[in-house]
């Protein structure tokens, strides 16, 4: 993905840094915002006005039509602003109405309704989570939609009669245009022979009949705006799903495709400004501050948190342009963006805790001088949030990656779904191959101190990255042994630990392409 792409912006997507994004440094008030539970009305109204809200809509349809770089960038440089001000930009440019319009609306849908939430005109939520739905969301989701004809104004129109109860939804309590993700039938069958049409997506006005919005949770004090929506028996017509009646049943492939890429710029970019911002109050404060004579930057005690920060700092930012590298190069990276969502969140944390332990009694006494408090509140949000970090450390990064990045294991699957035992035989044989290939390759690299290893860099980097792709063939060769072994299957620890491993050893590829 480094070769295939730029992180360089546009100059317009550069003024925009440099205009609205820097305005919002003086209209922002983080003591205030926390104090009211929200941000401003000025400062929402703001958002609307200059398009943050339209950040990934294309220009045809009024929104700024930004690379996924830009927004990175912008929600990165918000996150020094304000955490809750970051959330709130890069919620309806992620997993939402937006994203969902553009990749599998219908034109009719997409010429109406991209245009006014590119405006701010319309203010999308997107509604997943419920009370007993969390991780297992399409396992135990209880939202429902039955498929009906009903009178309006006088005449029989099919549609959807439908009934949810969500949690959690960020931008719900202020929402007019409410995305929820339910469970399908057609018991009638006045689509088809199906009675269950499974997980659909369906857009909902806020001001219909029945619906619910307008309640707060309280997100360890975050100021942004998360609460409940629910519905009782809300009707809307078959156009409300996302790409029409061919949307039916599709809606959990629809978040799939679509999470992939939003997972992989929000949570990413603040993460990498969030981690920037405590470093730098780190350093400031370390440097002004005398004990026993001397600026408490010079002890070895306090550099040690300093550099593990500067250099935790690098890697959210190296894995940070990897993501969006790709997401612009028309990939739909999921198993890197769930590696960079976990990674970023979780070394986020390490950040927080370095610096505060630094800043000590400062970063401790809530005010309006202290930005890492208000970090530290946060940090929780950002890993339980588009799915928990236990969930992906196991299913996602390992439990997927081990099927998608596997040159055979993906067609053996399809081979068995089809009954396909010829393309089976193919499949399985050339997996053996590569078990044998892989294992000769691990024994010459071990043998050989990995000096056959591909590097691109001289000196002490190269020889670091024939080292990494060294042990990238040892790990590679020990999951093929685990999988025959049925250890994934017996362990979810099992499957965690080959998860933390996958992890850093995508991690180091990308901080070794961006240097």
């Amino acid at each position: 993905w480094f070769s295939q792409g730029t992180s360089e912006l546009t100059v317009e997507e550069k003024e925009f840094l440099e205009g609205p994004v820097a305005e919002l440094v003086h209209l922002v008030d983080n003591w205030k915002d926390r104090q009211n539970g929200t941000i401003s009305d000025e400062v929402f109204e703001f958002l609307a006005k200059h398009g943050f809200f339209g950040m990934i809509i294309p220009k045809r349809y009024g929104g700024l039509g930004f690379s996924a770089a830009a927004m990175s960038a912008v929600i990165s440089h918000t996150a020094t602003i304000s955490n809750a001000l970051s959330i709130t930009i890069m919620v309806p440019n992620s997993l939402g109405p937006g994203e969902l319009l553009l990749h599998f609306g219908t034109e009719e849908q997409k010429s109406t309704l991209l245009p006014r939430l590119a405006s701010g005109e319309e203010i999308p939520c997107f509604a997943l989570t419920e009370p007993e739905a969390g991780s297992d969301a399409a396992g135990s989701m209880k939202s429902h939609g039955v498929i009906v004809e009903q009178q309006v104004d006088g005449k029989t129109v099919l549609g959807i009669r439908l009934s949810w109860e969500k949690r959690y939804i960020t931008l719900a309590p202020r929402a007019t245009l409410i995305g929820v993700a339910f469970r399908l039938y057609d018991p009638d069958h006045l689509l088809g022979e199906q009675d269950a049409l499974g997980i659909t997506c369906a857009l909902i006005p806020a001001h219909l009949e029945g619906v619910e919005t307008g309640q707060r949770h309280d997100p360890l004090g975050v100021p942004f705006l998360n609460g409940p929506t629910s519905g009782r028996d809300v009707f809307v017509p078959l156009n409300a799903v996302i790409g029409g009646e061919q949307g039916c049943g599709k809606g959990w492939r629809m978040l799939m495709k679509s999470l992939s890429a939003g997972r992989g710029i929000s949570l990413p970019s603040s993460s990498c400004g969030g981690a920037q911002l405590c470093l730098r109050v780190a350093g400031a404060h370390a440097s002004v501050r005398d004990q026993f004579g001397l600026p408490i930057g010079r002890f070895e005690g306090v550099q040690e948190p300093l550099v593990r920060s500067a250099a935790t700092s690098y890697s959210l930012d190296a894995l940070r342009l990897a993501t969006t590298l790709a997401v612009d190069s028309g990939e739909k990276p999921a198993v890197i963006s769930a590696v960079a969502k976990a990674f970023s969140t979780e070394r986020l944390r390490d950040v927080v805790n370095d610096c505060m332990d630094i800043v000590a009694g400062n970063a401790i006494c809530r005010g309006p001088r202290n930005v890492l408090a208000n970090a530290y509140s946060a940090v929780p949000v950002g890993i339980t949030v588009e799915g928990a970090n236990i969930l992906t450390r196991t299913m996602i990064i390992f439990g997927q990656g081990a099927i998608r990045c596997h040159p055979h294991v993906t067609s053996e699957l399809e081979a068995i779904e089809k009954g396909d035992s010829v393309a089976f035989d193919r499949a399985f044989w050339g997996h053996v191959g590569f078990v044998i290939a892989n294992s000769a390759r691990s024994l010459v690299h071990r043998i050989s101190g990995y000096r056959f290893c591909e590097s691109h860099f001289d000196g002490p980097i190269g020889r670091c990255q024939q080292r990494i792709g060294g042990l990238s063939a040892h790990f590679a060769l020990a999951t093929d042994f685990a999988r025959a072994l049925g250890e994934f299957s017996r362990s979810d620890r099992t499957l965690e630990c080959f998860g933390v491993g996958a992890r850093s050893d995508d991690l180091l590829q990308c901080e070794l392409e961006s240097g």
